[in-house]
Protein backbone atom coordinates (compact mmCIF):
# COMPACT_ATOMS: atom_id res chain seq x y z
CA UNK A 1 0.00 0.00 0.00
CA UNK A 2 2.59 2.71 1.06
CA UNK A 3 6.00 2.66 -0.60
CA UNK A 4 7.67 4.39 2.00
CA UNK A 5 5.94 5.46 4.60
CA UNK A 6 8.54 7.96 6.21
CA UNK A 7 8.49 9.42 3.32
CA UNK A 8 4.25 9.53 3.66
CA UNK A 9 5.18 10.74 7.21
CA UNK A 10 7.34 13.90 6.83
CA UNK A 11 5.79 14.88 3.28
CA UNK A 12 2.49 14.70 5.46
CA UNK A 13 2.10 18.10 6.18
CA UNK A 14 2.40 19.64 2.52
CA UNK A 15 -0.35 16.42 1.95
CA UNK A 16 -2.64 17.96 4.16
CA UNK A 17 -2.19 21.27 3.37
CA UNK A 18 -3.01 19.84 -0.47
CA UNK A 19 -5.94 17.83 0.71
CA UNK A 20 -7.88 21.22 1.85
CA UNK A 21 -6.89 22.62 -1.67
CA UNK A 22 -8.59 20.58 -3.99
CA UNK A 23 -10.09 17.13 -4.16
CA UNK A 24 -8.47 14.16 -5.68
CA UNK A 25 -9.54 12.99 -9.32
CA UNK A 26 -10.40 9.16 -10.52
CA UNK A 27 -7.45 9.44 -12.58
CA UNK A 28 -9.16 10.52 -15.60
CA UNK A 29 -7.42 13.69 -16.94
CA UNK A 30 -9.55 17.42 -17.71
CA UNK A 31 -8.36 20.25 -19.80
CA UNK A 32 -9.99 23.04 -17.26
CA UNK A 33 -8.66 26.77 -16.41
CA UNK A 34 -5.53 27.10 -15.01
CA UNK A 35 -5.57 29.21 -11.80
CA UNK A 36 -3.31 31.64 -11.04
CA UNK A 37 -1.86 31.61 -7.19
CA UNK A 38 -2.47 34.59 -5.51
CA UNK A 39 0.48 36.38 -3.64
CA UNK A 40 -0.33 36.80 0.14
CA UNK A 41 1.08 38.28 3.02
CA UNK A 42 3.83 36.53 5.90
CA UNK A 43 1.14 35.10 8.07
CA UNK A 44 2.95 36.60 11.47
CA UNK A 45 4.09 34.57 14.41
CA UNK A 46 0.68 33.16 16.44
CA UNK A 47 3.45 31.89 19.04
CA UNK A 48 5.87 33.57 20.60
CA UNK A 49 8.26 33.22 17.97
CA UNK A 50 8.28 31.83 13.73
CA UNK A 51 10.07 28.88 15.00
CA UNK A 52 7.38 27.61 17.62
CA UNK A 53 4.68 28.63 15.29
CA UNK A 54 6.01 26.15 12.44
CA UNK A 55 6.64 23.82 14.84
CA UNK A 56 3.07 23.51 15.88
CA UNK A 57 1.82 23.99 12.13
CA UNK A 58 3.90 21.38 11.24
CA UNK A 59 1.79 19.58 14.13
CA UNK A 60 -1.61 19.95 12.99
CA UNK A 61 -1.02 18.72 9.33
CA UNK A 62 0.69 15.78 10.60
CA UNK A 63 -1.86 14.54 13.11
CA UNK A 64 -4.95 16.38 10.39
CA UNK A 65 -3.22 13.52 7.66
CA UNK A 66 -3.00 10.51 10.27
CA UNK A 67 -6.60 11.37 11.40
CA UNK A 68 -8.01 11.43 7.91
CA UNK A 69 -6.59 8.45 7.59
CA UNK A 70 -8.17 6.85 10.26
CA UNK A 71 -5.28 6.54 12.63
CA UNK A 72 -5.41 7.90 15.85
CA UNK A 73 -4.16 5.61 18.28
CA UNK A 74 -0.78 6.98 18.48
CA UNK A 75 1.55 7.73 21.54
CA UNK A 76 2.27 11.36 21.10
CA UNK A 77 5.19 10.92 23.39
CA UNK A 78 7.24 9.04 21.23
CA UNK A 79 6.19 10.75 18.27
CA UNK A 80 8.04 14.22 19.72
CA UNK A 81 11.06 11.68 21.41
CA UNK A 82 12.17 10.16 17.37
CA UNK A 83 11.87 13.41 16.21
CA UNK A 84 14.08 15.02 18.76
CA UNK A 85 16.41 12.37 18.35
CA UNK A 86 16.94 12.62 14.65
CA UNK A 87 17.29 15.98 14.92
CA UNK A 88 19.05 15.91 17.54
CA UNK A 89 21.86 13.36 16.02
CA UNK A 90 20.69 10.70 18.45
CA UNK A 91 20.70 6.69 17.52
CA UNK A 92 17.03 6.01 17.59
CA UNK A 93 15.32 3.34 18.58
CA UNK A 94 14.52 1.45 15.30
CA UNK A 95 16.32 1.85 12.21
CA UNK A 96 15.01 2.64 8.63
CA UNK A 97 14.27 -0.47 7.72
CA UNK A 98 12.24 -1.27 11.09
CA UNK A 99 10.52 1.82 11.24
CA UNK A 100 9.60 1.63 7.37
CA UNK A 101 7.58 -1.76 7.95
CA UNK A 102 6.53 -0.93 11.17
CA UNK A 103 4.89 2.21 9.72
CA UNK A 104 3.43 -0.09 6.49
CA UNK A 105 2.15 -2.64 8.77
CA UNK A 106 0.14 -0.56 10.93
CA UNK A 107 -1.13 1.55 8.32
CA UNK A 108 -2.24 -1.95 5.81
CA UNK A 109 -3.81 -3.34 8.95
CA UNK A 110 -5.84 0.14 9.67
CA UNK A 111 -7.09 0.34 6.20
CA UNK A 112 -7.92 -3.08 6.05
CA UNK A 113 -10.39 -2.31 9.01
CA UNK A 114 -11.54 1.05 7.56
CA UNK A 115 -12.76 -0.91 4.15
CA UNK A 116 -14.20 -4.09 5.60
CA UNK A 117 -17.78 -2.73 5.61
CA UNK A 118 -17.55 -1.47 1.85
CA UNK A 119 -16.24 -5.11 1.29
CA UNK A 120 -18.97 -6.80 3.02
CA UNK A 121 -21.52 -4.53 0.84
CA UNK A 122 -20.47 -4.76 -2.03
CA UNK A 123 -19.97 -8.91 -1.68
CA UNK A 124 -23.48 -8.94 -0.02
CA UNK A 125 -24.88 -6.83 -3.08
CA UNK A 126 -23.17 -9.06 -5.76
CA UNK A 127 -24.64 -12.58 -4.37
CA UNK A 128 -27.75 -10.92 -4.74
CA UNK A 129 -27.22 -9.02 -8.16
CA UNK A 130 -25.69 -12.74 -10.02
CA UNK A 131 -29.41 -13.81 -9.96
CA UNK A 132 -30.74 -10.88 -11.75
CA UNK A 133 -31.97 -11.52 -15.10
CA UNK A 134 -30.12 -10.65 -17.91
CA UNK A 135 -26.72 -10.38 -15.40
CA UNK A 136 -23.80 -12.36 -16.16
CA UNK A 137 -21.16 -13.63 -13.94
CA UNK A 138 -17.60 -14.42 -15.23
CA UNK A 139 -15.16 -16.76 -13.80
CA UNK A 140 -13.17 -13.66 -12.39
CA UNK A 141 -16.33 -12.33 -10.72
CA UNK A 142 -17.02 -9.87 -13.10
CA UNK A 143 -20.65 -9.11 -13.48
CA UNK A 144 -22.40 -7.26 -16.37
CA UNK A 145 -25.63 -6.97 -18.61
CA UNK A 146 -26.08 -6.14 -22.16
CA UNK A 147 -27.72 -2.62 -22.64
CA UNK A 148 -27.48 -2.47 -25.87
CA UNK A 149 -25.64 -4.88 -28.45
CA UNK A 150 -23.08 -3.35 -30.56
CA UNK A 151 -22.36 -4.53 -34.28
CA UNK A 152 -18.76 -3.31 -34.73
CA UNK A 153 -15.12 -4.15 -34.07
CA UNK A 154 -13.98 -6.36 -30.27
CA UNK A 155 -10.80 -4.87 -28.92
CA UNK A 156 -8.36 -6.88 -27.52
CA UNK A 157 -5.86 -6.24 -24.77
CA UNK A 158 -3.56 -4.84 -26.19
CA UNK A 159 -6.15 -2.55 -28.03
CA UNK A 160 -7.00 1.46 -27.72
CA UNK A 161 -10.28 2.24 -26.96
CA UNK A 162 -12.92 5.34 -27.10
CA UNK A 163 -15.12 5.35 -24.49
CA UNK A 164 -18.49 7.12 -22.64
CA UNK A 165 -19.12 6.04 -19.12
CA UNK A 166 -20.86 6.50 -16.02
CA UNK A 167 -19.02 5.14 -12.49
CA UNK A 168 -21.08 5.05 -9.59
CA UNK A 169 -20.54 3.34 -6.39
CA UNK A 170 -22.83 1.00 -4.24
CA UNK A 171 -24.77 4.08 -2.71
CA UNK A 172 -25.39 5.68 -5.83
CA UNK A 173 -23.08 8.58 -5.81
CA UNK A 174 -21.63 9.33 -9.30
CA UNK A 175 -17.73 9.66 -8.93
CA UNK A 176 -17.04 10.00 -12.28
CA UNK A 177 -19.01 10.65 -15.54
CA UNK A 178 -17.80 11.49 -19.07
CA UNK A 179 -21.07 12.55 -20.03
CA UNK A 180 -21.23 15.28 -18.33
CA UNK A 181 -17.75 16.12 -19.25
CA UNK A 182 -18.59 16.30 -22.66
CA UNK A 183 -16.14 14.14 -23.85
CA UNK A 184 -15.34 10.70 -24.03
CA UNK A 185 -12.20 8.89 -23.05
CA UNK A 186 -9.71 7.14 -25.53
CA UNK A 187 -7.00 5.01 -23.30
CA UNK A 188 -4.89 1.68 -23.43
CA UNK A 189 -6.91 -1.12 -22.65
CA UNK A 190 -4.04 -2.63 -20.46
CA UNK A 191 -3.62 0.45 -18.88
CA UNK A 192 -7.04 0.73 -16.69
CA UNK A 193 -8.69 -1.54 -13.74
CA UNK A 194 -8.65 -5.29 -14.35
CA UNK A 195 -12.51 -4.89 -14.86
CA UNK A 196 -12.42 -2.40 -17.51
CA UNK A 197 -10.06 -4.58 -19.16
CA UNK A 198 -11.69 -7.81 -19.08
CA UNK A 199 -15.16 -6.48 -19.36
CA UNK A 200 -14.82 -3.78 -22.64
CA UNK A 201 -12.80 -6.67 -24.28
CA UNK A 202 -16.28 -8.25 -24.53
CA UNK A 203 -17.97 -5.59 -25.88
CA UNK A 204 -17.90 -4.62 -30.21
CA UNK A 205 -17.94 -1.00 -31.13
CA UNK A 206 -22.17 0.55 -30.31
CA UNK A 207 -22.15 -1.51 -27.61
CA UNK A 208 -23.56 -0.05 -24.16
CA UNK A 209 -22.78 -2.14 -21.06
CA UNK A 210 -23.34 -2.20 -17.36
CA UNK A 211 -20.27 -3.65 -15.60
CA UNK A 212 -20.58 -4.96 -11.88
CA UNK A 213 -16.95 -4.30 -10.63
CA UNK A 214 -15.29 -6.35 -7.28
CA UNK A 215 -13.04 -4.39 -5.06
CA UNK A 216 -10.25 -6.88 -6.20
CA UNK A 217 -10.92 -6.17 -9.85
CA UNK A 218 -11.15 -2.38 -8.65
CA UNK A 219 -9.05 -0.31 -6.68
CA UNK A 220 -8.37 -2.70 -4.00
CA UNK A 221 -8.82 -2.08 -0.74
CA UNK A 222 -7.24 1.19 -0.37
CA UNK A 223 -9.20 4.58 -1.04
CA UNK A 224 -8.92 6.22 -4.28
CA UNK A 225 -9.70 10.03 -4.58
CA UNK A 226 -13.48 9.93 -4.12
CA UNK A 227 -13.76 6.21 -3.81
CA UNK A 228 -13.56 4.60 -0.54
CA UNK A 229 -11.31 1.29 -0.50
CA UNK A 230 -12.81 -1.94 -0.55
CA UNK A 231 -15.83 -0.21 -3.32
CA UNK A 232 -17.78 -2.48 -5.41
CA UNK A 233 -18.42 -0.22 -8.72
CA UNK A 234 -20.88 0.22 -11.06
CA UNK A 235 -19.87 1.51 -14.52
CA UNK A 236 -22.00 2.18 -17.37
CA UNK A 237 -20.00 2.15 -20.45
CA UNK A 238 -20.25 2.53 -23.93
CA UNK A 239 -17.79 1.15 -26.45
CA UNK A 240 -17.49 4.33 -29.06
CA UNK A 241 -14.65 3.00 -31.37
CA UNK A 242 -11.73 0.36 -31.37
CA UNK A 243 -7.95 1.13 -32.32
CA UNK A 244 -6.30 -1.63 -32.90
CA UNK A 245 -2.76 -1.78 -32.59
CA UNK A 246 -0.25 -2.57 -35.28
CA UNK A 247 1.09 -6.10 -35.28
CA UNK A 248 4.76 -5.96 -35.22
Amino acid sequence: MIKNALLIFMLAAGTAVMAQNGKPTTGVKTTGTVKTAVATKPVPPVLKNQADSVSYAVGISVANFYKQQGITKLNTSLISRAINDILGGKKPLMDDATANQTMNDYMNRAQAEKSKPAIEAGEKFLVKNKTKAGVVTTGSGLQYEVLTEGTGAQPAATDSVTCHYKGTLLDGTVFDNSYDRGAPITFYLSGVIRGWTEGVQLMKEGAKYRFYIPYQLAYGPNDYGPIPGGSMLTFDVELLKVIKTPAN
